[in-house]
């Protein structure tokens, strides 16, 4: 196939070390699903379906991304990408380990579980923004959209194969083979890092900052630079109430639907489903991403979740789940690609980090409230609120956007009337008329842009 007939999807994977990559990362990324199915079920399993413990076990899991996360943007930032992950993964690998040798041999307790979500969490902070800025490095500037679609592909392609694997296999053999086959699946992704050719990432933005690493560059960047802003403003609406299906599909099947583990192995890979057609409809078009589809999609992801939460019986619920999960994974892939393409490549980790502590960062808040809730009004209910909180936060960012880019368009166009040199003398990518028209449009690619 020419370079000219060439699709955004395939152009992504011609590149060699960005496939490795990918493929690594999708068979670690199985395991890694039927680890959280089958941790939620464990936990139900030992306290007797308590829906506030299955929360404060994805609580303790998210926690230390709030509470690590930005310093693991730094670290991204001051050491190669590749080094830091072959730490990161190893880790996650150990604590699958541990657990599922703690379970094989009947000595985990609900303490035990607590304590080693707490230490995954650890590893996945410090993980992250390493993780998804090293796109970035791997494929260059054009690619970049549809490379994060791709990775958002092969996430959602784990979460669709990952619960329902680990909803067999737990029916057959129990929770202990799922954290071990777990425990093996990264060796995948650690072989993955190890092939990738490095020296031919030499001209791809590995360059370090000359100075100081400080993380009030990054929130100064995000707070002056609306495409920066209103991604990250939005996800951590969504993510904090509209983004806890770990947590609701497994009290709905369990507690609404009075469903076993094969049963919630299928919602969450009908889910998962939806996922991954939103995701491979991001890297098969290849089209920029923009303001507009970021807030259309999370008005419509809203509205999906909050009617998921009124319907009457499994099939149905089954049913819109797929058209939920896809409107899902465009809200994120859409404010990721926002997010990596508006970051200096200097500050790419800490950008990555600030949003990922916003998506993530959010969980020990929501999931115990979705517990709470749960337990007080029923699991639909939390879908309901989880759905209006999303699309409600769009539309008020919706407004707040229109409303910047008026003014900012009367304010230049008052100072071109007058003659004055602010019109012409703001510079790019500060806050101006232009960088907010952008946010709206197609992204800008300008020379400073490319300069990795």
């Amino acid at each position: 196939m020419s370079a000219g007939s060439r699709t955004p999807m395939t152009a992504a994977l011609a590149v060699r070390d960005f496939r490795r990559y990918l493929l690594g990362q999708l068979a670690s990324n199985v395991g890694t699903w039927m680890q959280r199915a089958a941790q939620d079920l464990l936990v139900l399993h030992i306290t007797g379906n308590s829906g506030s413990a299955v929360g404060i076990v994805t609580a303790l899991q998210f926690l230390p991304q709030t509470l690590f996360g930005l310093t693991g943007g730094v670290l991204a930032d001051r050491f190669p990408k590749r080094r830091l992950l072959l730490l990161t993964q190893t880790a996650m690998g150990m604590q699958s380990l541990l657990l599922g040798l703690l379970t094989v041999t009947g000595a985990v307790n609900l303490l035990s579980v607590y304590a080693l979500a707490f230490a995954l969490g650890t590893a996945t902070a410090v993980d992250s923004p390493a993780r998804n800025a090293y796109i970035c490095e791997l494929v260059d500037r054009e690619r970049v959209a549809t490379a994060v679609s791709l990775n958002s592909a092969q996430f959602n392609v784990a979460r669709t194969l990952g619960p329902a694997l680990a909803g067999l296999t737990v029916a057959a053999f129990g929770t202990g083979p799922v954290f071990l086959a777990n425990a093996a699946s990264y060796l995948a992704v650690l072989y993955g890092l190890v092939t990738i050719r490095t020296e031919e990432l030499a001209d791809r933005g590995r360059s370090r900052p000359g100075g100081r690493v400080r993380l009030r560059d990054a929130f100064h960047a995000i707070a002056s630079t609306p495409e920066l802003l209103l991604p990250i403003t939005l996800i951590a609406f969504v993510g904090t109430f509209g983004l806890n299906f770990q947590v609701t599909i497994s009290l709905v099947a369990i507690t609404a639907f009075h469903t076993g583990a094969a049963a919630f192995g299928c919602l969450s890979a009908a889910y998962a489903l939806g996922s991954l057609a939103g995701a491979l409809h991001g890297a098969r078009t290849g089209k920029p991403p923009t303001a507009r589809r970021l807030i259309s999609a999370a008005i419509v992801f809203g509205a999906l979740e909050a009617a998921q939460g009124l319907m009457p019986g499994y099939g149905t619920f089954m049913a819109l789940l797929i058209p939920t999960g896809f409107a899902a994974v465009i809200v994120t892939t859409t404010a990721n690609a926002l997010t990596q393409l508006h970051a200096g490549p200097h500050l790419r980790g800490r950008v990555m980090s600030v949003y990922f502590l916003v998506l993530l960062g959010g969980t020990p808040v929501g999931a115990p409230l979705v517990g709470l809730v749960s337990d007080t009004l029923g699991a639909r209910s939390t879908l309901v609120l989880g759905g209006v909180v999303s699309a409600s936060s769009a539309l008020v960012l919706c407004a707040w956007s229109t409303g910047r880019i008026h003014r900012r368009t009367r304010a230049a166009g008052a100072a071109s009337a007058t003659g004055s040199p602010l019109a012409s003398a703001r510079p790019p990518g500060t806050g101006g008329a232009t960088s907010d028209a952008s946010a709206a449009a197609a992204v800008p690619r300008s020379s400073q842009e490319r300069g990795r």
